[in-house]
């Protein structure tokens, strides 16, 4: 049985990281390394540790990412759309505070401050995306939606 790519491409990304120095992320959204959210796919890993092959075991092991206890949680608690949409319009508000504009890359990331506060927990925002399906599902927002979009200068 093959391995996903998408699984080789984020053990190589884990391993480039700890090799250059880095520390493994203790959760999502501490470390991105171009557009793949390590923290999240660890979590996942040691969540599903029971699907893996032996060998993939075995490099994550080397790499110090072992198996989730059987009392430990991991992953994030489910969000309703209207937090998950809030949460991605902090991210538009603030990176248009920034740049002046709304036209992140499709691929852009946002690092916003979960408590608001400037001090604590980083969320990694996907705004290039929420941005890009914003806009295709146009004629599907709420207009109060619409109206938060057109105040960042939205482009239609």
């Amino acid at each position: 049985m093959a391995w996903e790519i998408g699984w080789q491409r984020c053990y190589r990304l884990t391993l480039a990281h700890v090799k250059a120095g880095g520390s493994l992320p203790a959760g999502p959204g501490q470390v991105i390394v171009q557009g793949e959210d390590l923290g999240a796919w660890i979590a996942t890993q040691r969540v599903r540790w029971d699907r893996l092959m032996p060998a993939q075991q075995y490099l994550l092991e080397t790499l110090g990412i072992e198996p989730a206890a059987e009392d430990e949680t991991l992953g994030p608690v489910r969000r309703s759309q209207d937090e998950r949409w809030n949460t991605n319009l902090a991210a538009a508000r603030q990176f248009h505070a920034r740049e002046g504009q709304l036209r992140p890359a499709r691929k852009h990331i946002e690092l916003i401050d979960v408590d608001g506060g400037g001090e604590g927990e980083q969320e990694a925002v996907k705004l290039g995306a929420f941005v890009d399906n914003s806009r295709r599902r146009a004629a599907k927002l709420s207009p109060e939606r619409r109206a938060a979009l057109d105040e960042l200068g939205m482009r239609w």
